[in-house]
Order: C-alpha cells, then structure tokens, then sequence
C-alpha cells in the first residue's frame, strides 16, 4: 500500500513536462492494447478462414455451387473474408469473361488473376491495418520515456542550485520522477514490439496461404480453358 501511494505521490508532485510525458505514454498504451486485442480477432478468424476454406475447395465441390454457396451467405449478412473473396473475384471475372466470349483463353486467364490480384491486395490491407501503429509505439515509447527521464534529472539538478547542501532525500524524487518516466515508456513499448512481431509472423502466413492459393486455383482455371 505504501508502494503504490509513494508512486502517486510522485506521479502527483512531478513537474508539467513529465506529466504531460507520462500522458501520452499511457495514452500509447491503451491504445495499442485496444489494436492487439482487435488485430488477435482478425488475424485468427483469418487462419481459421483459411482452414476452413481450403477444407470445402478442395473436398471435389463443383466451383459454380462454391460460388453460389457464397452469394447465399451475402444474402444472409454473413461476411466473407480472406481466401474466399479471392476465389470469388477470380472466379466471377472468369466466367463473366467466358460467358461473354471475350478474347481467347490467355485473355480470359489474364482478367482472372487480374481480379485475385487485387482482392488480395484488398484482404493485405486489411490484415495490416494499424500494424504499422504497434511498431511506432515499440520503437518511439522508449524514447519519449527518455525524454521525461533527461527532463526529471534536468529538475533535479536545478533544485540542487538552490539548496546550500545536497543531499538524498533533494535528490532522489527527481531521480525517481525520472526513471518512472523510463519505465512507463518500456512499459508502453515491450507490449506493442511483441504483437507486431508476433501479427507480422501471422501475416506471413496467411498471406502465403493467399498466394498459394492463387496460383494452384488459377491453374485449375487454366485446366478448365483448355479442357473444353
């Protein structure tokens, strides 16, 4: 209990500079804590879309009931997210492209994959959403603790000017004000390089898997042009 009153205290009596540091330090905080929790929800429904995509594609499902398995579930507000949509934009510009008669095969196979490149692009964005932001924090959280540390040690010495004999008990709120800076900054910074770490390693993965996917699916697109 006298732990935790003695760090108000000195959050309480710290100068304005290192207030306003420890503010938005905390402010860092919860808000990367409020992206890593968000990003955990979208990451893993990522993979296990990927799962459980892949499971139906490849159980011998003709594409068109695939597709229209998915339209039905648009009409049910339920969304559909990653892998799906890339096979659902490759394969509606395919058979639109057919239907219509447009050009030859490696015409219709350009427009397919054209559309998957970009839905990919679409669910990378996504999937990278505020990532950028976690690795902001977890490399300017300790710096900006720095700062409120030079600024406390800066204050401290100032007072020292003004005392006839400098002692420990002038000394040591100063000094305490400023490594409290320090530690909220790691405090701030460790969480946020630990997610983006880790949600970049999960990126890879789903992302791969797109890709994969793309390839093997246009392949069997190709299959198709050439079997009729």
């Amino acid at each position: 209990m006298n732990e935790r009153l003695s760090i108000l205290e000195l959050v309480l009596n710290a100068s304005l500079a290192v207030l306003l540091v420890l503010l938005i330090l905390l402010l860092l905080s919860v808000v990367s804590w409020v992206i890593i929790a968000q990003r955990w929800l979208v990451l893993s429904a990522a993979k296990k879309g990927v799962l459980s995509f892949e499971q139906r594609f490849w159980s011998g499902m003709d594409l068109s009931q695939l597709y229209r398995e998915g339209s039905q579930m648009q009409q049910e507000n339920m969304q559909i997210v990653g892998m799906e949509n890339i096979f659902r934009a490759g394969f509606k510009e395919f058979m639109r492209l057919r239907q219509q008669g447009s050009g030859d095969g490696e015409s219709v196979m350009e427009g397919a994959q054209r559309a998957m490149r970009v839905a990919y692009s679409r669910e990378e964005e996504k999937l990278e959403k505020h990532l950028s932001f976690l690795a902001t924090v977890g490399s300017v959280s300790p710096y900006i603790g720095l700062f409120g540390t030079v600024i406390g040690i800066m204050n401290s010495f100032l007072g020292l000017a003004t005392q006839a004999q400098a002692t420990l008990q002038v000394v040591a709120p100063g000094i305490s004000e400023a490594l409290f800076a320090t530690a909220i900054g790691l405090f701030a910074a460790i969480p946020a390089v630990v997610a983006y770490n880790r949600y970049s390693a999960m990126l890879d993965t789903v992302t791969s898997s797109y890709i994969t996917f793309s390839d093997e699916f246009s392949s069997i697109l190709h299959r198709q042009i050439h079997s009729t």
